[in-house]
C-alpha cells in the first residue's frame, strides 16, 4: 500500500480555515483517488496532528500546507514524526518556493481583476517568521512572482515576526511611483493574519490560496518528493524546490 498523505495544516481559530484544508485536501483526492489523505493540524483545530498519527499503521508522509522552512517544518514535524514511533513516516518539504505555488498566486491576483500594467507593484502578504530560512523562501517566490508578472515589483511583507509589515511596504512602493499596488494573499486559508494583510491594500487584494488546483497538485508533488528520499530524512530544513 502507498504511505498515507498526511496533510499538516497551522491550525486557526478562524472556523473557515479548516474547511478551506478539508476543500483543498478533496481536490487532492480527485487527483489520485487510490491514496489515503489525511488532515492533521499543528495546533487550535482538530483533528491535531499527534491524533492524525495515532489512528494509522504502516507509513506516512507528512506534507507541511506551509509555504517556508519555518519553526514548525523544522522542528514540530520531525518531533511529531518521532512520537509516532509506530510509524514508518517521511517528512516532505514545505510547499514553497516553487513554480505551481507561484501559479497560483498568480491566478488568485487575476481573479480580483487587477492587471500588470504601468506604476503597478504587488505586496507579497505573508504570515513571517523569526527564521531567516523562511525569509529567504518568501523572498525567492517573491522574485517568481515578479518574473511571472513580466518584472513587475513584488514586495514581500509580512503579519507578525519580520518586517516590512504590509502597510510599511505599500507605502514604501507608492513613495517610489507605484500608484497600483495590489496584495496577493501568501495564505492557505482565511484567518487573522490573511483579512490583516488585506486590509491594507490600497487596490486589490487577492484571495488565500485555499483550493486552488495548483496546489493540489503541489501537495502531491512534495509527497512523490518524499517518497524519492531516504526514509531516515531528519532534517527537512535542507530540502530546496
Amino acid at each position: 500500500m502507498q504511505p498515507t498523505l498526511v496533510a499538516v495544516a497551522h491550525g486557526s481559530r478562524d472556523p473557515r480555515a479548516p474547511h478551506t484544508a478539508r476543500a483543498l485536501l478533496e481536490r487532492v483526492r480527485e487527483l489520485r483517488p487510490r491514496l489515503d489523505v489525511r488532515l492533521g493540524h499543528i495546533e487550535l483545530t482538530a483533528p491535531l496532528l499527534d491524533d492524525t498519527l495515532g489512528e494509522l499503521s504502516g507509513s506516512a508522509v507528512l506534507v507541511p500546507l506551509l509555504f517556508g522552512r519555518g519553526y514548525h517544518v523544522k522542528r514540530d514535524l520531525p518531533a511529531a514524526a518521532a512520537r509516532a514511533g509506530h510509524l514508518l513516516t517521511r517528512v516532505a518539504a514545505p510547499l514553497g518556493p516553487h513554480p505551481l505555488l507561484v501559479e497560483a498566486l498568480y491566478e488568485r491576483l487575476l481573479e480580483t481583476g487587477w492587471t500588470p500594467a504601468p506604476g503597478s507593484a504587488v505586496v507579497l502578504a505573508a504570515a513571517g517568521s523569526r527564521d531567516p530560512d523562511s525569509a529567504a523562501d518568501t523572498r525567492r517566490t517573491a522574485a517568481l512572482l515578479s518574473e511571472r508578472l513580466g518584472g513587475v515589483p513584488v514586495t514581500p511583507a509580512y503579519a507578525s515576526a519580520a518586517a516590512p509589515s504590509a502597510p510599511e511596504a505599500v507605502r514604501a512602493l507608492a513613495a517610489r511611483g507605484h500608484h497600483r499596488i495590489a496584495v496577493a494573499s501568501y495564505f492557505a486559508a482565511p484567518g487573522r493574519f490573511a483579512g490583516q494583510t488585506a486590509a491594507a491594500a490600497p487596490g486589490p487584494a487577492a484571495a488565500p490560496l485555499g483550493d486552488h488546483p495548483a496546489l493540489a497538485r503541489l501537495v502531491l508533488h512534495r509527497y512523490d518528493e518524499a517518497l524519492a528520499r531516504p526514509v531516515h530524512l531528519a532534517r527537512p530544513e535542507l530540502l530546496s524546490a
